[in-house]
């Protein structure tokens, strides 16, 4: 029996440990992760493995085609000796034959080296795009984690500003029980602290939202116990006066949405290459082999199949005259294709040069805000503590203390979120360096 009064003990100390046990996922976890469970991803390195098989089978259009057949034939009714060429009534007659040929196109306006080269970027393109998919879920999953790092440092603001109202209710309730205070000053703290619950609530409730944004991002079915590692980010902080848009802008030229236009163009030049081509002579050359047994002769099987043999071998040369001008159609086609290509690059390096642009100056930006909204809440903590003593002794009534106490929690949010933001920016300048995106 002593064993039941020990199980509620050994509970105690099981569950607390199994919680404190749950795993908190890094951002590079949460990264990697995505990267290999992505769908979106999935489906491009499907799109990767196809263009591969593509380029396979132009690397095997160099070889030559082969195709053999063999036939077996009964007729009945009259029919014709080939030997004595006598008509014979009525009779069953069956005959076997056996063919084999080769053929290949020995030239054909390069067509064959221009596909090669086409499948071969076209596989580039696809593994580019790969990059470029994994690049946005990297970007996003980094916004998101430090959403979710701003949320937690509200919800501990929240949390410590409902306690020490709290304290302040069971303050004023003893001065009013004493009579040093009016009751509708405690009514005024009682109404203040239920603000304070609201806020504690609305900051639980937007943690809950970021952190299911995650969740569904990184396609997670279990999304109870999820949870992110806290990090400071204080040591990422730093002093900033603007970065080189042209440094940065020949630093970008890797990124997968440049290489992707630039791949595009080259296989633009490729596609008005083929379409070129398709107007030059197709010279071609094939050989075959054939041999056929017959039982309206005598002659054994093998016998007939060694005399009846038929080798052949031939070249031939198709010259394109006229195609109801398909062939003029596509190369015009195939030219528009090229100055399109030219113009996307342009288009996207334009863009990102923008995009560079726009990051720079946030950042700038929320540089600036974070040091005003770092002194505006040291001010608002200053300010408060003066408020604070005042209400203490009696000197200020609850609506004032409130105000000051709602003016004390909006300072510190907007500081940290002009933190954060300006964390997110550094991260969006490493990442047009080059640099991996981590915390």
């Amino acid at each position: 029996m002593k064993i039941y009064y020990k199980l509620p003990l050994l509970l105690l100390l099981i569950v607390p440990s199994l919680l404190s046990g749950q795993k908190r996922w890094s951002l590079e976890e949460c990264i990697r992760y995505a990267w290999d469970n992505n769908l979106q991803i999935q489906q491009q390195e499907l799109a990767v493995e196809q263009s591969e098989n593509n380029l396979q089978q132009a690397k095997m259009n160099y070889i030559p085609s082969l195709n053999a057949s063999l036939s077996h034939s009964m007729n009945w009714g009259r029919s014709v000796n080939l030997q004595t060429l006598e008509i014979i009534e009525n009779k069953l007659t069956q005959s076997t034959s056996a063919n084999a040929r080769a053929g290949i196109n020995l030239f054909e306006g390069f067509t064959k080296g221009n596909e090669v080269k086409s499948r071969t970027l076209q596989k580039e393109i696809s593994t580019v795009e790969v990059s470029k998919i994994k690049n946005d879920i990297s970007v996003e999953i980094a916004r998101l984690y430090l959403q979710i790092l701003l949320s937690k440092e509200i919800v501990k603001t929240a949390d410590q500003s409902i306690l020490s109202v709290e304290q302040q209710v069971d303050r004023t309730k003893k001065m009013v029980d004493a009579g040093s205070l009016a009751y509708s000053s405690f009514l005024e703290i009682e109404a203040q602290l239920a603000a304070e619950r609201v806020q504690v609530v609305n900051a639980k409730n937007q943690l809950k939202s970021v952190l299911l944004s995650l969740v569904q991002l990184l396609d997670l079915e279990n999304s109870n116990d999820f949870d992110i590692q806290d990090v400071n980010i204080d040591f990422m902080i730093q002093d900033f006066n603007g970065e080189s848009i042209d440094n940065l802008y020949e630093l970008s030229q890797s990124l997968p949405q440049i290489k992707s236009a630039e791949l595009n163009l080259k296989n633009s030049d490729i596609q008005l290459s083929l379409a070129k081509g398709r107007a030059f002579p197709i010279l071609s050359f094939s050989a075959g082999y054939g041999t056929y047994y017959s039982d309206s002769r005598d002659q054994p099987f093998m016998d007939q199949f060694n005399e009846n043999r038929n080798p052949s071998m031939g070249f031939g040369i198709s010259i394109p005259i006229f195609n109801n001008s398909q062939t003029k159609t596509n190369i015009k086609n195939a030219k528009l294709g090229v100055r399109s290509s030219q113009i996307e690059v342009k288009s996207r390096r334009q863009m990102l040069y923008k995009e560079i642009q726009q990051a720079n100056n946030d950042a700038f930006a929320y540089y600036e805000r974070y040091l005003a909204s770092e002194r505006n809440v040291t001010a608002m903590q200053e300010s408060f503590r003066y408020v604070q003593q005042k209400f203490d002794v009696g000197a200020l009534n609850a609506t004032d203390y409130s105000v000051a106490k709602a003016n004390l929690f909006k300072a510190q949010s907007e500081y940290f979120q002009s933190k954060y933001q300006y964390v997110f920016q550094l991260k969006i300048l490493d990442f047009y360096k080059g640099k991996p995106i981590s915390l």
